[in-house]
């Protein structure tokens, strides 16, 4: 499970079921002493409300931690999830309207305690940001940032950034100090004929044929979990880019990319709109 895929919509419904659990705790009809029933007293609706609520956001965390979408029964978990939620906040608003239900007559003077009261409070959040999370840009965003890009190490032979030909470097003035290696009041070295590439090895050929402006590999982070289909150009699903963890393009194929995971798994992806370079 990749906890870093969690969005802020994620946070308000793990907050939201927070609070509904608090809720069933307190006083579910207002009055005094310590004979006052709480939720945990009537079955049917402590777990029509308090639990359904709170299994509904524990299966939306989930769903959106795995890197695989898991189904039950035909539905995915985050859309059993967001029914659950729905049900919940149906059940307590029509709860607190008439709490007492077939006794309204004969205890006339009996109202909806704290427990009631919160619980329809945090119950309407809950299925709201389980709802709105698809579609608010704001509760797409991660809930925990990304951190710093891991380190490429450089290839064999590579001149390190900063060193001769890097753009940020600083070229030898002419007349200048001679360069280490070469004799005092020697003459420059002149350029060394370059093989012909009928010759050289197969790296050496692919090296000398690649064009000036080739795709440079790049870290970036997706802004909301994407789907990383097959390279065979298929619509199978390989792996789900989660929002706060960094992966690396290799490859661009018109509008879409070509991205590698953590664990080296390779794959399409198709939509790379609004995505952070690193």
């Amino acid at each position: 499970m990749n906890m870093r895929s969690l969005t802020r919509g994620d946070g308000v419904v793990i907050g939201a079921a927070v609070l509904l659990f608090i809720a069933s705790f307190l006083d579910t009809f207002d009055g005094s002493g310590s004979d006052v029933p709480n939720a945990w007293d009537n079955l049917g609706l402590v777990m029509g409300m308090y639990v359904g609520g709170i299994v509904g956001a524990a299966l939306i965390v989930v769903a959106r931690a795995l890197p695989q979408p898991r189904k039950v029964v035909g539905l995915d978990l985050g859309q059993l999830g967001v029914a659950l939620t729905v049900f919940a906040a149906w059940t307590s608003f029509w709860t607190i309207i008439d709490p007492l239900g077939a006794f309204s007559d004969a205890f006339t003077k009996v109202g909806a305690g704290s427990g009631l009261i919160l619980g329809l409070i945090a119950a309407l959040v809950l299925a709201g940001a389980a709802i709105a999370t698809p579609m608010v840009p704001a509760l797409q965003a991660a809930l925990v940032p990304a951190g710093p890009r891991p380190v490429t190490a450089q290839p064999y032979g590579a001149q390190p950034q900063g060193g001769y030909g890097y753009p940020g470097a600083q070229q030898q003035p002419f007349g200048g100090q001679p360069q280490q290696g070469q004799p005092f009041g020697g003459e420059p070295q002149q350029a060394q004929p370059q093989p012909d590439a009928s010759i050289g090895g197969p790296a050496q050929q692919a090296q000398q044929q690649a064009p000036a402006g080739d795709f440079s590999p790049f870290w970036f982070a997706v802004p909301v979990p994407r789907p990383l289909y097959a390279e065979d150009g298929s619509a199978t699903q390989i792996a789900e880019l989660a929002p706060g963890t960094w992966y690396l393009a290799v490859e661009q194929r018109g509008p879409a990319l070509v991205a590698q995971t953590q664990d080296g798994r390779r794959g399409v992806l198709q939509d790379a709109s609004g995505i952070q370079r690193g």
